[in-house]
């Protein structure tokens, strides 16, 4: 995965609303540009998630090394602190958003961020970080209020 550059970044991608889908994007890009290992990462989870953290942190680690080990393209990644997402990041945020709803929806926008259509164990993955995030009070969905 790479960062974006400036020009990938597209004015009205906003980042989303709601904590879980700020906490994903920033962890997302923690260990996208730190590695899966990051700290930084793995505190935000920790204060997000308090001592229940490791389980969405492991299945963060799994869904990042899945994307790059299927990704045929390179996935451009916006830096931390952008306050814009870059098409890829919308991309992946489309996808886990709906994941637990729509999965055939979600295993298209996969397909398309993979550049492939082995995208089956990358949309397992995803599922699985929506589920856990849902789980302990931090959905991943666009369209959550909190």
């Amino acid at each position: 995965m790479a960062h974006g550059e400036l020009s990938s970044l597209d004015p009205a991608r906003l980042i989303p609303g709601g904590y879980g889908n700020r906490l994903f994007l920033y962890v997302m890009r923690r260990m996208a540009s730190a590695g899966v290992n990051d700290a930084h990462a793995a505190n935000a989870m920790l204060g997000a998630f308090g001592r229940s953290y490791r389980r969405p942190l492991v299945l963060m680690r799994a869904m990042m090394l899945e994307l790059a080990r299927t990704s045929s393209r390179k996935i451009l990644i916006a830096p931390c602190c952008c306050s814009r997402m870059t098409s890829d990041e919308a991309l992946m945020m489309q996808a886990v958003g709906g994941a637990l709803r729509n999965p055939r929806t979600a295993f298209e926008n996969v397909s398309a961020l993979l550049g492939n259509e082995d995208a089956l164990g990358a949309l397992t993955c995803l599922q699985a970080v929506a589920q856990a995030h849902s789980d302990l009070g931090r959905p991943l969905d666009l369209y959550s209020a909190g």
